[in-house]
């Protein structure tokens, strides 16, 4: 095929072409550009040096002839503003990017920014062309060094508007060619400059009405020796609506093709064509063995095909140099074009692959959260730490101690008086008074914040468990200190312990049975004296009452002061559990609950991202 030069810029002075590429950024998006059109005015020579083309990097495909083949294009039509309709997403896929959005702010204090790029990359994307003409449809040709993807490029406008050549590479620089006013804003949005916008041939623009809305763009080649044409593909394959890979019966298997792009690109299916090109070289049968290959070869990279009315990507078999074919794919892409459909299924596999590529970060497959069983233990942890047990045990001691003063006799509270006379009156343990004991409790509370993170963590992703064990790590930062105190303060009141309504009418019995031996002793001693008549029967009986009953009223005061005396202990120890625990759960529990509810909305939204019902814990 015959390549086509630019006209030279002199001849037409009042073109727009000419003017600064400042002159097109204050246009109408829908307005028609002339520059872009591609098409020259009847008669006008051709140059072989001075027009666009004639940059060193592409070669002209020269017929042997003295001058190059001449074609009639039409002149342009008058530019009129055109009305742009933005893209309007629909509803599930509009609530597919909010609960990406959502995803995204819930997780930036959480996960870095590399994990979250892709996903802001997505955001960004969707808004921009969301803003942008939504009655075209951006499709690229994309393929190997060799392919034939300009020729293609030029069968399906009707005109050679893209060079081809045998020197490679031979497309320098991505070319557009909008069949329809109002795309500029999206051909501005791949970055092509106005010299490199093209128009098709009137002619076939008119008899492939279809085509209305079809922005096709030609790429560089994919693997060129350029560096800069790779990277333009690479970025210009990010922005666009659908993709038309053109393969050769050569380089149809690839290695690069398929795990550099193709495999990525499975989720892409849907707004995908694949395009068997030159299959005029291959003899008889040959075509459809390769196309067998190819589609096997496709099916091992994971995209669906589009067989049998199912969605997925489209194969063609063609020849753009003989038109083999290519009515056919001229066909398709008038059913996609028409459709409008391929923007938002473009977004929607962006939004498939970031929410596939955060899969490790927010799933798990396991109940996460915290059991009331960890919680308890942890509990029970720092009770131990601050000898709950121990100071309810005192406690119960100093309760039985003190009855057993209020009610015991005179005699025997004299002896024990003398025997604790060195403890304490109140009868409270120290706690952790010891270096060694002090060491000891800050082990155990060190062990506890780690047993309860460990088990709040387990199943998590990696980021949110880490984020939940440094919130347990920061709660336990002053613990034991403020466990010391609480202990202090909700241990044992100062004093004696309270007394029940039934000791004072133990201690006046206990009175009482002192008084009959003092009683019966003095009569004793009277008798002896000679003071009274001798009657040993009665003051004995009065002394054996005063002996006998002061031990079993203490007794029997004991076996009373048991019921009480444990209670109070429980209840001292209660009151320590309850401090210690309050202490460890707005220090501790209430961070790492904190921190597994946010996993649990992120985890909500993640399932609201990919479409499924998200299961939390």
């Amino acid at each position: 095929m015959t390549a086509v030069t630019d006209q030279d810029h002199t001849e037409h002075p009042e073109s727009p072409e000419h003017a600064e590429p400042s002159a097109h950024a204050g246009r109408s998006e829908g307005a028609e550009h002339p520059e872009c059109s591609g098409r020259h005015d009847e008669g006008a020579p051709r140059t072989d040096t001075g027009g666009p083309w004639d940059d060193g990097l592409i070669a002209r495909r020269v017929n042997g002839s003295a001058g190059e083949e001449q074609h009639r294009v039409t002149p342009p039509r008058a530019s009129t503003p055109q009305k742009v309709t933005p893209l309007t997403y629909g509803p599930q896929l509009g609530a597919r990017l909010e609960a990406l959005r959502e995803l995204v702010g819930l997780s930036r204090t959480r996960l870095d920014n590399r994990t979250l790029a892709q996903a802001g990359r997505v955001l960004d994307e969707a808004a921009a062309r969301c803003g942008l003409s939504g009655r075209h449809t951006v499709v690229a040709l994309a393929g190997a060094t060799g392919s034939g993807k300009s020729q293609l490029f030029n069968a399906l406008a009707g005109v050679p508007i893209s060079e081809t050549g045998v020197r490679r590479p031979t497309t320098a620089a991505p070319i557009a060619c909008s069949w329809s006013d109002g795309a500029a804003g999206l051909i501005e949005r791949l970055g092509i400059p106005p010299r490199l916008r093209r128009r098709p041939l009137q002619a076939t623009a008119d008899a492939d009405d279809r085509l209305r809305g079809l922005v096709l763009v030609d790429l560089p080649d994919h693997d060129s020796a350029a560096v800069q044409h790779r990277e333009q593909v690479d970025r210009v394959l990010g922005l666009v609506d659908a993709v038309i890979w053109v393969v050769d019966p050569e380089k149809y298997a690839d290695a690069m093709l398929h795990e550099r792009y193709l495999r990525p690109m499975a989720a892409h299916a849907e707004v995908m064509f694949v395009v068997l090109n030159q299959i005029d070289r291959l003899p008889g049968e040959a075509a459809e063995q390769v196309l067998d290959d190819l589609r096997r070869l496709l099916d091992e990279d994971g995209i669906a095909l589009g067989e049998y009315g199912d969605p997925g990507t489209s194969v063609f078999a063609l020849s753009a140099l003989t038109g083999e074919g290519v009515g056919d794919l001229r066909e398709a892409l008038g059913r996609f074009v028409a459709e409008r459909g391929a923007p938002a299924r473009r977004i929607s596999a962006d939004v498939d692959i970031a929410a596939a590529r955060l899969w490790p970060v927010y799933a798990t497959r396991r109940r996460t959260g915290l059991s009331e069983e960890a919680r308890e233990e942890f509990s029970d942890r720092l009770a131990d730490a601050v000898g709950a047990t121990a100071a309810g045990e005192a406690a119960e001691r100093a309760w039985l101690r003190n009855a057993n003063r209020a009610c015991g006799t005179p005699w025997l509270r004299l002896w024990r008086w003398c025997q604790e006379r060195g403890e304490p009156t109140t009868g409270r343990a120290t706690l952790r008074g010891q270096p060694d004991e002090e060491a000891t409790a800050r082990q155990r509370v060190e062990q506890a914040v780690r047993t309860v993170a460990d088990r709040a963590s387990a199943g998590l992703p990696a980021p949110w468990a880490q984020a939940v064990r440094e919130a347990a790590v920061r709660g336990s930062q002053g613990l034991p200190e403020a466990l010391d105190e609480l202990a202090v303060r909700a241990g044992l009141p100062p004093g004696r312990p309270p007394r029940p309504g039934w000791w004072p009418v133990a201690v006046l019995a206990q009175v009482s049975m002192t008084v009959l031996q003092f009683v019966g002793g003095l009569w004793l001693l009277a008798q002896i004296i000679g003071v009274m008549a001798p009657n040993l029967g009665v003051p004995v009986l009065l002394m054996v009452i005063g002996i006998v009953g002061g031990p079993l009223i203490e007794w029997s005061c004991r076996l009373a002061a048991r019921g009480p005396a444990r209670r109070y202990g429980l209840e001292a120890e209660r009151r320590l559990r309850d401090a210690a625990a309050g202490c460890g759960r707005a220090r501790v529990l209430d961070p790492v609950a904190a921190e597994l509810l946010r996993y649990r909305e992120v985890r909500e939204q993640y399932g609201r991202v990919t479409g499924t019902v998200a299961r939390t814990g």
